[in-house]
């Protein structure tokens, strides 16, 4: 089993480095193995690029190994300097711990932690870092570290170059790899797994394991994703794509995946899919065949909005985004699903009790087009919709009847272009 996980990683383009592959196989089929992968909270929730390897550790569950998610407490006090050019800007104490708190919920989606023997089991690295004095780390850890070594570490050097860093960033490779020594001693801790940016890490809570317990361990980093144009995986126009709903509605989520570049979609796929090599292989060769359709694309958005957000947001967001291009009824949407919706669009707003613009007015103020001219030509031209009915008037103004849950309108110019109108 353990062969064919490791194979299908690679397959997958999940596998960036291993300290001796055949070591860490012969490991893992020995026994069912504990491991973990470290999340910082950074941020109020995880990301679409946390998915990544998180992803990867469910891939490890599945197959009978034991994960062991941790939450940053403490190196979230103090930020990792990797692929960071500038020192991060440390957080309130109190927020962190709410970070920890969203961050460990969120986690709990992902991994099964029942009572089987490969349960999941949550940790944080604050419940053994707190406790330690500063005196007590530097003798017992810290003397265990070279400097020469520390320094040569890219997310270090890097830094260097770029103008310094402080030693608080710059301790942080003690403090991850005092982690996974903790880990081992606790939980028999024998895999690190972190994106290529930790292979330093890592290798120092290797030798730190050893040093001090003489034990063995290993670690496997994954390629950072990058998209096809070489920008970076999980940010729009808007910003991140988070994990939480009210960060990025289910919606918003959904639309992230259908909206990716069909240069991505293949890639996307294995990263991120369950479905077996044979299918994925037949979703790739569809989109190549028929990149218009977006079957892939598809596939992939129902997926993972239904792994991330539950059946019935992912139902919600695709039949919003059916309705939004007149596939399906306005109005069987509720409130709040074509609110998020609407919330994606260029709008404009109009305040209440004044009169109503025209649709060429309108139209014009969301940015859609450049000029009124240009909207009156719509409506020539016969591309223009209101809430997906046909506007054949270029004096035609909506009215208080027209408006969605007593607030919104849909404006459409042609199949695809839509904006957003909000009485306020």
């Amino acid at each position: 089993m353990t062969s064919q996980l490791i194979a299908d990683l690679e397959w997958r383009g999940l596998i960036a480095q291993s300290t001796d592959a055949k070591a860490l196989v012969e490991q893992l089929d020995r026994e069912p193995t504990a491991f973990y992968i470290g999340f910082d909270p950074t941020a109020p929730s995880l990301h679409v690029g946390n998915l990544v390897v998180l992803l990867v550790m469910r891939r490890f569950q599945l197959v009978g190994h034991k994960p062991l998610p941790l939450v940053g407490g403490a190196t979230g006090l103090v930020g990792d300097p990797s692929g960071r050019n500038e020192e991060r800007t440390l957080n309130d104490e109190a927020i962190v711990e709410q970070w920890v708190e969203r961050i460990r919920l969120q986690l709990s989606k992902f991994l099964a932690f029942d009572s089987s023997s490969n349960a999941a089991v949550m940790t944080n690295n604050l419940d053994w870092t707190s406790p330690i004095s500063a005196l007590a780390f530097l003798r017992d850890i810290g003397k265990h570290f070279s400097v020469n070594q520390m320094l040569s570490k890219d997310s270090v050097s890097s830094r260097l170059e770029a103008g310094g860093i402080s030693y608080t960033e710059f301790s942080y490779q003690v403090l991850q790899a005092f982690d996974f020594l903790e880990l081992f001693r606790r939980h028999e801790c024998k895999l690190q797994i972190g994106g290529s940016d930790q292979w330093g890490n890592i290798v120092a809570g290797l030798d730190l394991i050893r040093k001090v317990e003489g034990g063995v361990a290993h670690c496997l980093t994954i390629p950072l994703m990058t998209k096809s144009d070489g920008t970076k995986f999980g940010k729009t126009a808007g910003g991140s794509v988070w994990l939480d709903p009210e960060m990025t509605s289910p919606y918003a989520f959904f639309q992230f995946w259908i909206n990716s570049d069909d240069a991505d979609v293949a890639k996307y796929l294995k990263v991120f899919s369950f479905q077996s090599r044979e299918d994925i292989e037949e979703l790739i060769r569809a989109h190549e065949e028929n990149p218009g359709a977006r079957t892939a694309h598809r596939a992939l958005a129902r997926e993972l909005t239904t792994l991330v957000h539950g059946e019935v947001e992912c139902n919600n967001a695709e039949r919003a985004a059916k309705a939004l291009f007149g596939q399906a009824d306005l109005n069987e949407l509720d409130e709040k699903t074509l609110e998020s919706a609407l919330a994606q669009l260029p709008r404009t707003t109009i305040s209440a009790g004044s009169e109503f613009p025209t649709w060429v007015d309108l139209l014009a103020a969301t940015g859609v087009v450049d000029s009124k001219s240009a909207a009156r030509r719509i409506v020539k031209e016969g591309g223009a919709y209101l809430n997906n009915e046909k506007v054949s008037e270029e004096s035609f103004s909506p009215s208080v009847e027209d408006l969605l849950f007593g607030r919104f309108l849909l404006l459409r110019k042609g199949k695809r272009d839509l904006a957003a109108v909000e009485l306020v």
